[in-house]
């Protein structure tokens, strides 16, 4: 099928892949409560990896966008649409952090808190801050908001990256999925036994473009009618895999020499689980199968997990303000609880009264102003 017929294919809905979403958003939740009200022992360790929700987050990303993509589309639509999905529940999650974690007293040594800068918080406003290294500006404003800066720049670079991508056969958007992964366990290698060379400081937005790129070189092949069979038992395992892997490998054998391979890696191991994890759902859904992750209520937490990860941090460093460090131990399942109800009814306000709202106000006014130009050059041209 010719590249032009395939974009204008519709898509389906891929449902489960939502719901594997909130996964990664509440696995994200489980690793921030570590600062707070830590679990005791091998548990603990465990929750650590949680972090690499976010990696599930950026593969997900350039999947969805090319998986969604349609001809005709103006570049300028493309990106007011992307706009108005994130920046304005963004600015309401910042309004919500700023008193959280700022101050106009001096820091106490130690804490988390950060001098009131207005410079450094206007780069979160325009979501640029994760452009610099420093943690005080990598992390400033909404410390969970530095990864909407590489949303930004992945968001700007897809148009452009698509026209490459989409002239390209089944075969030629898995070489890219293979490029992209040699290319990113190349460079950790190079960081890790080459770090004289400086490639380090790379900005993270660039760090992590490959697992954008990955995504979207996945849903492209597929679109292209590749349809691998992965039984999405395996490709669900294979994240779980690399996480207790990487446990397995630090506890139980941490003379081994692959060890330091593993963790050092673990970022580029896990994307590509990421990827396996989505196309199998993926195909599988296109096979007419119905997974557990496409329930209602785990489609519906999906739909929130966008704005469940803009605040969950944020109130878990309020109950760390206000109740001071707890040590760990089994009964702090209990803050556990409490904080992912606070944090779940935020992320359904901030859904339902900004994101949603306002994301559909938006983009309606950009549609009709599509439809108004349309109309005026139909016109001209008539």
């Amino acid at each position: 099928m010719h590249s032009a017929s395939t974009l204008a294919q519709p898509t389906q809905r891929l449902d489960s892949l939502t719901g594997l979403r909130w996964w990664a958003a509440f696995a994200v939740f489980l690793y921030h409560m570590n600062v707070f009200a830590p679990l005791p022992g091998s548990v603990q360790s465990v929750l650590l990896n949680g972090y690499l929700g976010v990696t599930f987050f950026f593969v997900l990303s350039g999947f969805v966008l090319t998986w969604s993509a349609r001809p005709n589309v103006p570049t300028s639509t493309f990106y007011w649409r992307r706009f108005a999905r994130i920046w304005p529940s963004h600015m309401v999650a910042l309004l919500i952090a700023i008193p959280v974690f700022y101050t106009l007293a001096p820091v106490p040594e130690g804490s988390f808190l950060k001098p009131f800068d207005l410079g450094i918080l206007l780069l979160s406003v325009v979501v640029i801050q994760a452009w610099w290294s420093n943690p005080a500006i990598l992390f400033s404003g909404n410390p969970a908001a530095w990864t909407l800066t590489c949303e930004a720049f992945f968001y700007a670079l897809h148009p452009w990256i698509s026209r490459v991508l989409v002239p390209m056969a089944k075969r030629g958007a898995l070489l890219l999925a293979v490029g992209v992964v040699a290319y990113a366990f190349v460079y950790r290698a190079v960081v890790l036994f080459a770090p004289d060379l400086g490639l380090a400081a790379l900005p993270v937005p660039v760090q992590r473009l490959p697992e954008f790129v990955l995504g979207m070189a996945l849903a492209w092949a597929i679109r292209s009618g590749w349809r691998p069979r992965i039984h999405p038992l395996i490709g669900v395992a294979a994240p779980v895999a690399v996480i207790l892997a990487h446990y397995a490998s630090g506890r139980f054998i941490p003379t081994w020499s692959v060890t330091p391979a593993i963790s050092g890696m673990l970022n580029e191991l896990f994307t590509v689980a990421c990827g396996i994890a989505i196309v199998s759902l993926a195909v599988h859904a296109l096979r007419g199968g119905r997974l557990w992750f496409a329930s209602k209520w785990q489609v519906r937490l999906g739909e929130w997990s966008f704005a469940f990860y803009l605040v969950h941090a944020t109130f878990i460093y309020v109950a760390l303000r206000v109740f001071g460090y707890q040590p760990a131990s089994w009964s702090n399942l209990l803050w556990f609880a409490a904080l992912f109800v606070v944090d779940l009814v935020a992320a359904w306000a901030l859904h339902t009264f900004v994101e949603r709202t306002l994301e559909k106000r938006m983009r309606r006014w950009k549609d009709d102003r599509d439809a108004r130009r349309r109309t005026r050059e139909a016109v001209a041209s008539a």
